[in-house]
């Protein structure tokens, strides 16, 4: 849950270069194209497991307020971001982020076993650095 209303947090959200200051394994998200809407780019570089990975993320959903999705490909790596946001009715905002990846047949099968922790705490770091964000008036 999240304390501003559905447009503040949807708008800040769908900006994904907004990931500088609320995704903890972001290192540099920076637009490349395009005007926040459908088909705009990003490039990402982020750290994971000890690993820099770099994708070059495209909006491929955005449905002003209430869900964004954002398609990152590197190789033949593919991460989907899908977000979803509905209004509380008392100013607040409930955000869900699904995150699923798409990858090579042997790290496929690999991943799941490997990054589920570090994931689970990932997810929990989102949580709180966006509750951060939204703590103070925007």
């Amino acid at each position: 849950m999240l304390d501003a209303p559905l447009d503040t947090v949807f708008d800040y959200v769908a900006d994904f270069e907004n990931t500088n200051e609320w995704d903890p394994g972001t290192i540099e998200t920076r637009r490349t194209g395009g005007d926040g809407g459908v088909g705009t780019t990003y490039a990402n570089r982020s750290t994971f497991l000890g690993r820099e990975v770099e994708l070059a993320y495209e909006t491929i959903v955005h449905e002003r307020p209430h869900r964004v999705v954002l398609r990152g490909r590197n190789g033949r790596t593919t991460a989907t971001d899908d977000l979803g946001f509905v209004a509380e009715g008392d100013g607040r905002t409930r955000m869900t982020y699904r995150i699923t990846f798409d990858f090579p047949l042997l790290i496929g099968l690999v991943a799941p076993v490997v990054a589920r922790r570090p994931l689970r705490a990932l997810a929990r770091e989102v949580v709180e650095n966006l509750q951060g964000v939204f703590a103070t008036p925007r």
